[in-house]
């Protein structure tokens, strides 16, 4: 891949520029961008996914932000990838999150982004690290913007390989997101998520919901299932065969902790299912 023309003080000065980084992403000249993610977490983290080969396939990204994976999958031999996003790219994230803050310090609960105005799904000021990521890597990766629940997804196509990492808890209706997501698959969906374990219940197949901004004080966060239940949902989305591959463990260990309430409270991890058609 070759690297496009930027000196490093340049980059320096277009990433300080470019707003809010999630991913660490090395873009060359010794600049690697100050994601809130880092490097180091980002590499434990795509280990974490167990990825198959992706030689010559074909991979859609939903939810790409960054576009670190977006990236990761074109370095790893991908014949096709497509990073696709919407939410994250019309938001002025800095902002946003200073908006968070301030809501968190009157105790105050946040409106949904795009009740405020630092939405902007025109001039989508949430996409210039992703782009300028894109150029400075001098990517091939296909850029869609889309709302995945509401977009006409057949222009798509299909994938070898679908990645859904950090967005099925963001979903207001995660099953007919799996069904979506289901429906673009060919072989095989990376499904990375919030997920809860409840002692007792852990035959049971059974969602934590948050109505306003209980998880991570994030508002778009919807939905946490356990692992049944998240096995479950795939199935019922369409999908053949579902392993969990990273989390079970986790939550094992997390349900046995001593609740001090009369109750068991939700223990809430990170989950990756591979879901298979």
């Amino acid at each position: 891949m070759t690297i496009a023309p930027y000196t490093k003080t340049d980059l320096e000065q277009r990433v300080q520029a470019a707003g809010f980084w999630w991913h660490s992403i090395d873009l060359g000249c010794g600049v690697v961008t100050p994601g809130r993610k880092s490097s180091s977490f980002l590499a434990k983290e795509l280990r974490s996914l167990k990825l198959p080969s992706l030689a010559d396939k074909s991979v859609l990204d939903i939810g790409a932000f960054n576009g670190y994976y977006s990236f990761a999958a074109e370095r790893l031999g991908a014949r096709r990838v497509v990073a696709l996003d919407h939410y994250v790219w019309s938001l002025d994230l800095l902002e946003f999150k200073r908006y968070l803050s301030d809501c968190r310090a009157r105790g105050v609960t946040p409106q949904p982004a795009p009740q405020t105005r630092f939405w902007d799904p025109t001039l989508l000021p949430g996409k210039r690290p992703y782009d300028l990521a894109h150029s400075a890597l001098d990517s091939r990766v296909e850029t869609v913007v889309g709302d995945f629940m509401h977009m006409d997804l057949a222009p798509l196509g299909t994938f070898d390989v679908t990645l859904f990492l950090g967005v099925l808890y963001h979903m207001e209706d995660p099953l007919g997101a799996l069904r979506r997501l289901a429906s673009l698959t060919q072989h095989l969906a990376v499904i990375e998520t919030h997920a809860v374990a409840v002692h007792g219940y852990e035959s049971r197949e059974m969602c934590e919901f948050y109505s306003a901004d209980q998880l991570s004080d994030d508002p778009s966060n919807w939905w946490s299932p356990n692992l049944k239940a998240l096995q479950g949902m795939c199935e019922a989305a369409g999908f053949s065969r579902v392993e969990i591959v990273a989390g079970k463990e986790r939550a094992r260990r997390l349900a046995l902790l001593p609740s001090f309430l009369s109750f068991e409270k939700p223990r809430r991890f990170r989950a990756v299912v591979h879901a298979w058609k």
